[in-house]
């Protein structure tokens, strides 16, 4: 199947509805690729973007848009740790959970998050400012224990290191 060439306002399931902006930027990153699931995970990175996180109905848009299987795009979004299928924080923080962090210290650095935020993984702060979540890899193993906030990663990293490093993020 080829990827759609216009855009129309495709509607997914559960009434969700592709902003036009977004389903022309799929359709832009399309053309990058030969095939047209290869662009999957920057259509969902183009949802996230807009709205924080990939509601279930906009798992269908992107499958229209790319003109492929719905399934195909929720193996990817299920699959890319990147890509939040529930709502979260302004913030997410993801603290690395790898070998070399293990060893170096991550349980304290969780610790020290989970009482200063008052959650645990999966969880969100009352204020929606930060959501906690574990990632099996940053790829920053020479700066364990590492965790990354939004964008940004950050190792090695000392329970003392938190309050300043969550001062830059209101």
């Amino acid at each position: 199947m080829a990827a759609r060439a216009a855009t129309t306002g495709i509607i997914g399931s559960d009434g969700f509805e592709l902003h036009p902006a977004d389903e022309r930027a799929m359709l832009e990153e399309v053309h990058h690729f030969e095939q047209p699931q290869a662009a999957c995970i920057e259509a969902l990175k183009i949802v996230q973007r807009r709205h924080g996180w990939v509601p279930d109905g906009a798992i269908s848009a992107i499958a229209r848009v790319l003109g492929i299987g719905p399934a195909a795009v929720e193996e990817v979004a299920t699959f890319y740790s990147l890509i939040f299928r529930q709502p979260v924080g302004r913030h997410v923080i993801l603290v690395c959970d790898s070998s070399s962090c293990f060893l170096t210290g991550f349980d304290a650095l969780k610790q020290a998050l989970v009482t200063q935020l008052g959650i645990d993984y999966g969880q969100t702060t009352p204020d929606d400012r930060f959501t906690l979540l574990p990632v099996c890899c940053l790829g920053a193993c020479d700066g364990a224990p590492a965790l990354m906030i939004d964008d940004d990663t950050y190792g090695p990293v000392s329970p003392d290191d938190l309050p300043g490093l969550l001062e830059d993020y209101p």
